[in-house]
């Protein structure tokens, strides 16, 4: 395996059709479709990296900024943006174009975090990145800046480090009733 791997090496996509089964109550392709499609692609994309089977870790939100009509061709993309040690940050693109007009339009974003693991399930080590362009390294520090801030707010509202007095002004103006005895 190598040590380092470009991002091309392990970018990949696919395109399907919408169809009326995967449509919600609301004749909308349901988000819950979309979501499975992205996972799946996030685990193709960190299995080429890194040769092994992934496991996804963490989904980092995901916006829903436009509806996908069925009948919609819908194109996911992914590509590696970040390697640690054993996890990898794959970034993944939806979009969704009309087959009639042939107009695309940006569906969503989201950042899924992947694991790569051997046949005993341990976690093991992953090609790091090589950094090719501009895109690629900002790409891999909002990655760097994405996880830092996610674990400053996991430490920070730790039910050990927590203190309520310190955010009661935090819910002034919220839909919010406070009742604690």
């Amino acid at each position: 395996m190598k040590k380092y791997k470009t991002v091309k090496e392990s970018r990949v996509s696919i395109t399907e059709l919408m169809l009326p089964s995967h449509s919600n109550f609301g004749g909308k392709v349901h988000g819950g479709h979309i979501l499975n499609l992205m996972d799946q692609i996030a685990f193709a994309c960190a299995s080429k990296h890194s040769q092994a089977y992934c496991v996804t870790a963490s989904v980092n939100r995901v916006n829903f900024l436009n509806p996908i009509e069925v009948g919609e061709l819908v194109t996911l993309k992914a590509s590696v943006n970040y390697t640690g040690r054993t996890s990898m940050v794959v970034g993944v693109r939806v979009e969704a174009e009309n087959v009639k007009n042939g107009t695309t339009k940006h569906c969503n974003s989201s950042y899924f975090t992947m694991v790569a693991k051997d046949n005993d399930g341990k976690n093991i080590p992953v090609p790091g990145l090589i950094v090719e362009d501009k895109n690629g390294l900002r790409r891999f520090a909002r990655s760097i800046e994405r996880k830092s801030s996610a674990y400053d707010r996991d430490t920070k509202y730790s039910p050990k480090k927590f203190v309520p007095k310190e955010y009661l002004h935090l819910l002034e103006g919220e839909n919010v009733q406070i009742e604690i005895s």
